[in-house]
């Protein structure tokens, strides 16, 4: 069984404990007003076509929770345990107050995975990035910019070396024993002296 609920809310009507205000500027504020709840909620509520059984989980709060524990790089246990304490992450996943309880079993994690596919969770990713990609467009004067209209050459300022695995050949290493030789050296000829 699975109940909509609203998704669209407003930093101020998220309620804290006493008379506290969530900051605008969070990211898990604005990650919140960047992702689109109500598509995810309507892909999420597909697989729940009868009205009996036991309540499912708001979809914002499964794909939300998915979300924290891959951008916070956390066990299923301590997301579980970050959400309780966080008011940013309680706001992020849609609760209206926060609440020092558990907001469900971690073993729920499990269950939060197999229900968004691979290519659920590519949808929504394209959709998030939407924005980010009309930002990316060439400018409507053909792409070119001011540099290459006027046929000016950027100037190379030196090597650059893309791949971290490929280095000089000619640079020596501490265990070249040249390098030994070429230290002790002038200690060995004081010594003689």
């Amino acid at each position: 069984m699975y109940r909509k609920k609203d998704n669209q809310q407003t930093i101020d009507d998220f309620i804290l404990p006493f008379d506290g205000a969530l900051a605008a500027d969070n990211r898990w504020v604005i990650k919140a007003e960047l992702i689109p709840w109500d598509d995810i909620e309507g892909d999420y509520s597909d697989p729940f076509p009868s009205g009996t059984g036991n309540v499912a989980k708001p979809a914002r709060v499964a794909f939300g929770a998915l979300m924290i524990k891959e951008t916070l790089g956390l066990t299923d246990e301590e997301t579980v345990e970050q959400i309780r304490e966080n008011p940013y992450l309680q706001y992020f996943l849609g609760y209206k107050k926060y609440t020092n309880k558990k907001p469900f079993d971690p073993s729920l994690m499990v269950r939060f995975r197999q229900r968004f596919s691979v290519k659920q969770l590519n949808a929504i990713n394209e959709t998030i990035c939407e924005p980010d990609k009309k930002d990316d467009e060439p400018p409507a004067t053909g792409g070119h910019t001011d540099r290459e209209s006027s046929g000016e050459q950027p100037q190379n300022k030196g090597k650059l070396i893309m791949d971290a695995t490929c280095v000089p050949a000619d640079i020596r290493y501490p265990t070249d024993l040249s390098l030994l030789n070429e230290a002790c050296g002038p200690l060995n000829l004081q010594n003689k002296a």
